[in-house]
């Protein structure tokens, strides 16, 4: 049964790591990613469609983007989903290749953004914590209905508390990575 919290714990906290990878994904830095455009859909007969599967997304150089449609009829729709996006791009056709120019981050939108990146890792620490105070009620459950001796309640958080600190180190560190790359010229 503990076994079972513990590993629940630990997929629910490696959730939470991924959500904030994804999250961090989409603030973008100075340099061309093809993440960066995860979260742009395109209207394709009559759905929104991810722009990942109309089109392929590729890196060009540092600072440009190439997006290649499947079909000629999509590059007006695709170039209107990235201009609406929120993402800040100005996209430029040539033929059936669409260009996306990164442009420069200023030193005022680089803070803008680490601030934005710090908050995402601050949403994903606190979801790690959610699901350790999960996992220790569940823990105290057990105890209380006498299926758990105290000395094994006391391993059993500990075993949880471990987790908690690795996959907060984690965050941290992805963090620290983000806040390199938004400072970097």
């Amino acid at each position: 049964m503990i076994d079972d919290i513990k590993k629940d714990a630990e997929s629910r906290m490696k959730k939470s790591l991924e959500a904030l990878h994804s999250n961090l994904n989409k603030i973008r830095t100075g340099r061309a990613h093809s993440s960066i455009l995860d979260s742009v859909t395109v209207e394709y007969y009559g759905s929104q469609v991810p722009l990942n599967q109309v089109a392929s997304i590729n890196t060009e150089d540092a600072r440009t983007l190439s997006v290649v449609p499947w079909e000629q009829n999509l590059v007006p729709k695709i170039e209107k989903a990235i201009m609406t996006s929120d993402l800040g791009l100005n996209p430029a056709s040539a033929g059936n290749v669409i260009r996306v120019p990164m442009p420069m981050l200023t030193e005022e939108t680089r803070k803008g953004y680490i601030k934005q990146a710090r908050q995402e890792a601050e949403h994903a620490r606190v979801a790690v914590r959610n699901v350790r105070r999960d996992a220790n009620g569940d823990i105290k459950t057990l105890l209380k209905d006498k299926d758990i001796s105290e000395d094994e309640q006391h391993q059993a958080e500990e075993a949880v508390q471990k987790l908690t600190d690795r996959f907060i180190a984690e965050i941290d560190k992805t963090l620290e990575t983000k806040e390199h790359d938004l400072m970097q010229v």
